[in-house]
């Protein structure tokens, strides 16, 4: 596990940001303990987010990962949102369309432009020592969002986000209950994983896994559906071309879920007969769990950038920083959806 440095929880100062945490019902959390992801003990880190130009606004590069989902979208848009001089920042915004080496040299550029201080959610984590590196020497501190990395921690400021292993773990315990409730003796599981390498889907992918192998559920099929609806429709049309046995879909988002719903719809089947679990929240997805298309959904929180937002303006106060924070998540099943439906995000 990642060590915190002079861990202490981040407080929410401002009333935009609590207005954030109320709206998704998340707040911040200590660590669980993650995945192993490969990032080492902190060596030393002493960048602090500074007006380098003395224009009175801190100018933010943001190197996203791109428009794939409908998180993704509402990822986008926080930062919009929050990073404008209104709240003291400029943003400088990237688009690396899925592609994990433009996405490097989007941050390249950024360094090249002279920006105040990087947030990177990355595509994939791996291969960032050189690019962090980089930053680290040009003097511009680095925030981690979204995604983890694989790297030492002394590369970069801080990381928030969620934690997806927990978030897997939470969704798989939820399958082992229901199959109690339910008296399913078999499990017989579709997994439709995330883009290949990201810690979103290292962390869920685990918690699948582990507990696939703790409990003798069989996956008869896993295809990388790449977090989009459409690839997600496509992966579970060929899987049911096989017609092979299954009763239960792992998908790790909600759009591959949406995708993975129409194909089983487009064959004549009715997905609330079938034991589907998801991850994110977007409010169409929870309305599914309201209408029982979808049993369960493991819960992660977008709306990032007034949080970030925070944590820079601590940096700049020279406040002590955790290494790392993961958002307060929770699942949503039947028992929750109405009251979620209502703080979801997207339409």
């Amino acid at each position: 596990m990642e060590q915190l440095v002079n861990f202490k929880k981040i407080a929410i100062a401002t009333a935009s940001v609590a207005l954030v945490v109320s709206f998704t019902a998340c707040g911040t959390s200590t660590p669980s303990t993650p995945p192993d992801t490969g990032a080492g003990n902190a060596t030393g880190y002493n960048l602090q987010v500074k007006d380098v130009d003395g224009d009175g606004l801190i100018t933010l590069g943001f190197a996203q990962v791109g428009a794939e989902s409908g998180w993704r979208t509402a990822n986008t848009q926080s930062y919009k949102d929050y990073f404008v001089p209104a709240n003291g920042f400029k943003l400088v915004f990237a688009d690396a369309n899925q592609d994990p080496d433009k996405q490097k040299q989007d941050v390249r550029d950024l360094i090249s432009q002279g920006v105040e201080v990087i947030d990177i959610a990355p595509v994939t984590d791996s291969g960032w020592e050189p690019v962090l590196q980089e930053a680290k020497d040009a003097g511009i501190p680095v925030v981690i969002s979204d995604r983890q990395l694989s790297v030492s921690d002394d590369l970069y400021l801080t990381y928030f986000g969620g934690d997806m292993y927990a978030e897997g773990q939470r969704v798989t315990d939820f399958i082992k209950q229901y199959m109690a409730t339910n008296n399913m003796t078999t499990a017989n599981i579709v997994h439709l994983q995330g883009t290949i390498g990201s810690t979103a889907q290292i962390g869920r992918s685990k918690a699948l896994t582990e507990a696939a192998a703790a409990n003798g559920w069989n996956v008869v099929y896993e295809q990388t559906g790449e977090f989009t609806q459409a690839k997600g429709q496509e992966v579970m049309e060929a899987f049911l071309q096989q017609n092979k046995d299954f009763n239960i879909v792992y998908s790790e988002n909600d759009d591959m879920t949406y995708g993975a719903i129409a194909a089983m719809e487009s064959k004549g089947l009715d997905p609330t007969k079938y034991l589907i679990v998801s991850f994110d929240g977007n409010k169409s997805a929870v309305q599914m769990v309201i209408d029982g298309k979808i049993k369960a959904i493991g819960q992660c929180n977008p709306l990032l950038g007034p949080q970030v937002g925070q944590l820079i303006k601590d940096s700049m106060a020279g406040k002590d920083i955790p290494k790392i924070t993961y958002s307060q998540e929770v699942l949503i099943d039947s028992t929750n959806a109405q009251e979620q439906l209502a703080v979801a995000f997207g339409s």
